[in-house]
């Protein structure tokens, strides 16, 4: 294997492995860097998103979901199940299996693309000079023309809550669990804590999520934030805000460890909560350790990023860094698209990419999903729009799969129309939003949306209706008066 690489990348996630590939498909010699080790020791690629991320929580979401419908919901469909049962072990190994499956999934595309795999720690030295050290300790060195800093991020800890790995856990150790809490305790009401809470609370866990925000989901349209927390609640999460954890004691009782969690409440107030398990999921951090050498030349900004011009390059010249390690929302497509816009950079392509266009996703039951500007960004902004919002409840194919909850909420420019942002709460909110998505990278306006032929009866004609709205046109329903 050769020492000298026109690219090599650092971290094999999603910005990375796809920008590894890229390159190598234009063809460029590539090499990926990866340390992640599975559960048997063997390096694989994918990062946070494929090992203990995106991938394996979607897989207990589904299998929960699942597990809920058949307990809960089939009955009304006519379908007698008798005694549901869940086998949590083999729900875990269904999950590692998958995780399995899509790690030689990237092994087949590195492969066949020709891209290198190092396993191996790897830490970008001066000069594009970047030193791999493997499992067992052996050091290597590679130069390359350009390297690509990918990373990644980890779980943010906080001192009230140290995590133990078995009643304290982070977000990996909540994919572990080989029996449902009866009590689960959840630090921060975001992404990550709503989709765990929701795996866990379908199965039988009696769940509370302590958030020291006073508002729920601020970074989502707040119209869909209140409406998604009310469904949550229905179904039985215990979203409890301005409630900031001061400290935890992990204690014995009857031969089994407990946590007893101390917190403000919403009023000031002391108080306590005793959990079987407690996951903390209050946020990520930028991986930089050992990342860096002092004289490499690559700059951190004031949070820990690694700091980067709008084409992903950083302060060192023919270094480059995407993905979570960088500024902006930490979601697997937004740094995906960063490794294909850096790929063809550096094979002299002029690719640019439209940060106001990057769908962000929820992914508990219904999907909560967004792209584009937030009523609240709007009005701070001082621009004008307008809105059109429609609920599933009035879409037969929403009602004929029980999936009447919820809405999609559409914002347009006041004068010309242009369509600033969509934001749902419903069935199958992840693919509608990329309608609009698609939609928006082309100029659209509400308008063009609802002269857009749709399928009937489809979950889409919500999105229609919403755009419809926008303008006082709905079919559907009755319409608002314009302002």
């Amino acid at each position: 294997m050769s020492n000298k690489y026109d690219v090599i990348v650092i971290g094999s996630g999603p910005a990375g492995y796809v920008a590894a590939i890229r390159a190598a498909q234009l063809g460029l010699k590539t090499a990926c860097v990866e340390k992640w080790r599975d559960k048997d020791g063997k390096g694989v690629n994918g990062g946070t998103c494929l090992n203990v991320g995106c991938i394996p929580s979607k897989a207990l979401l589904d299998s929960s979901h699942k597990y809920h419908e058949a307990h809960a919901a089939f009955g009304g469909h006519g379908i007698s199940t008798g005694d549901v049962q869940i086998d949590v072990p083999s729900m875990i190994k269904r999950k590692d299996k998958i995780v399995k499956q899509m790690n030689s999934g990237i092994s087949g595309l590195f492969k066949a693309n020709k891209v290198d795999s190092l396993f191996g720690s790897g830490k970008l030295l001066a000069g594009k000079k970047v030193q791999v050290i493997d499992a067992d300790g052996n050091e290597s060195v590679y130069e390359a023309e350009n390297v690509i800093l990918a990373s990644g991020s980890v779980p943010v800890n906080i001192p009230p809550a140290p995590v133990d790995g078995e009643v304290i856990v982070d977000s990996t150790g909540a994919l572990e669990f080989q029996e449902v809490p009866e009590r689960l305790g959840v630090i921060g009401a975001g992404v990550i804590g709503l989709e765990l809470g929701s795996v866990w609370g379908r199965l039988g866990s009696k769940v509370v999520c302590l958030e020291a925000l006073d508002s729920f989901l601020a970074i989502m349209d707040q119209t869909i934030a209140k409406e998604a927390k009310k469904i949550l609640t229905k179904q039985g999460l215990d979203i409890r805000l301005s409630c900031r954890v001061t400290g935890t004691e992990v204690v014995e009782k009857g031969g089994k460890k407990e946590v007893v969690v101390t917190y403000t409440d919403q009023d000031g107030k002391d108080a306590t909560e005793t959990f079987d398990k407690l996951i903390v999921c209050v946020g990520r951090r930028p991986f930089t350790d050992g990342l860096l050498s002092e004289d490499c030349g690559v700059k951190l900004d004031e949070r820990g990023s690694i700091y980067v011009n709008d084409l992903c390059s950083t302060s060192a010249p023919g270094v480059w860094a995407i993905g979570d390690v960088v500024r902006g929302p930490m979601l697997a497509h937004k740094g995906s698209e960063e490794g294909v816009m850096v790929a063809e950079r550096i094979a002299g392509e002029k690719t640019v990419m439209n940060y106001d266009i990057i769908p962000n996703v929820i992914y508990t039951h219904p999907e909560i999903a967004a792209v584009g500007k937030t009523e609240e960004q709007l009005k701070a902004d001082g621009e004008e729009y307008k809105v059109g919002t429609f609920p599933f409840i009035a879409i037969g194919r929403a009602v004929a799969a029980d999936e009447g909850e919820g809405m999609v909420k559409m914002i347009a420019h006041e004068k010309t129309d242009r369509v600033l942002g969509c934001h749902i709460v419903g069935p199958n909110a992840a693919d509608l939003v990329q309608q609009v998505a698609i939609a928006m990278e082309f100029g659209s306006t509400a308008e063009d949306i609802g002269l857009t032929v749709f399928g009937h009866p489809t979950f889409s004609e919500a999105v229609k209706e919403a755009a419809l709205a926008v303008n006082g046109h709905a079919i559907h329903m009755p319409n608002r008066k314009k302002r």
